[in-house]
């Protein structure tokens, strides 16, 4: 787990990079291809700005945008006794609690690292899961805190919404700038291009990394309860109603499951693996006991 945690650390920083090289394509596009090379410093700016506003305030946003209210002990003392215990036994600080006014079933956890992570359950999780499923949510949450995927999760989606920020502004650039004989045509249509393919790209990359970071929760929480079954019958119950109104697709690889799932094209960028092969993975992990 400490080497899952280095690599964690590690690839957080290739993707830093990889998502400027993005971002720094882009802007020299966009200044190329209006012909206004002044407009290369602010926009990498204020881009920069944008991404460290979205990684610091990580968490806030993603408890505002899914109305998540914060729990005291007395509130409700179960969940915050599970919480609680599994994070000593995992070796960390006990988290913010919130729980989510829906009757769905779902959970996710968030934040820059350990010391300032939330962890976020559905009222529907509550009321629907028993006392060993509801702990196995709560370990693969704690699993994402421990393993370092809120922050890896927080850098990629900060990242993701500055590309697809600027590839709109470029988009909208583009075609307004056609006429203007400051223009260069190679590069308004190398704009354009890139406008449509840069958000795409990005977005398959944060999917492909969430759909890992799920396997591994998944793996890592088994193992801290020392009940993967527990994880399995909650996976099996969630994915019979796991879908949340109010959650995006910014949102929506922070959850344990796909919180999108009915809705138009949701399978096409899905942000979590087949159910049905986490659980089967979770059994055999119980086999092997």
């Amino acid at each position: 787990m400490y080497s899952q945690i280095a690599s964690n650390k590690r690839n957080s920083l290739f993707l830093i990079i990889g998502f400027l090289a993005i971002v720094l394509g882009l802007d020299f596009i966009m200044a190329k291809a209006l012909g206004q090379p002044d407009f290369f410093i602010p926009i990498l700016i204020g881009a920069t700005l944008y991404a460290g506003i979205s990684y610091w305030f990580s968490s806030s946003i993603a408890l505002t945008m899914a109305g998540a209210k914060e729990i005291a002990k007395k509130d409700h003392p179960e969940l915050y006794r599970t919480v609680e215990n599994l994070a000593i036994a995992a070796g960390l600080p006990t988290p913010k609690i919130y729980i989510v006014h829906d009757e769905s079933l779902n959970a996710f956890a968030s934040g820059r690292d350990p010391q300032h992570a939330v962890v976020a359950v559905t009222t529907g999780l509550l009321a629907k899961l028993e006392p060993n499923e509801l702990e196995g949510v709560l370990a693969h949450e704690l699993s994402h805190v421990g393993n370092y995927d809120i922050r890896f999760m927080s850098i990629v989606t900060a990242l993701a919404a500055v590309v697809a920020v600027i590839s709109d502004l470029l988009l909208r650039l583009s075609f307004w700038s056609r006429n203007d004989r400051n223009s260069n045509p190679l590069f308004l249509a190398l704009g354009i291009a890139g406008a449509i393919l840069a958000p795409l790209v990005a977005a398959l990359i944060q999917f492909a990394v969430s759909r890992q970071r799920e396997f591994l929760a998944d793996a890592s929480g088994a193992l801290l309860t020392r009940y993967p079954e527990g994880l399995a019958s909650a996976l099996h119950k969630i994915s019979h109603d796991s879908r949340i109104e109010v959650a995006n697709s910014a949102t929506a690889p922070l959850y344990i499951a796909n919180p999108l799932k009915g809705r138009m094209l949701a399978g096409l960028f899905d942000t979590h693996p087949p159910i049905e092969e986490r659980i089967k993975r979770l059994r055999k992990m119980e086999d092997t006991h």
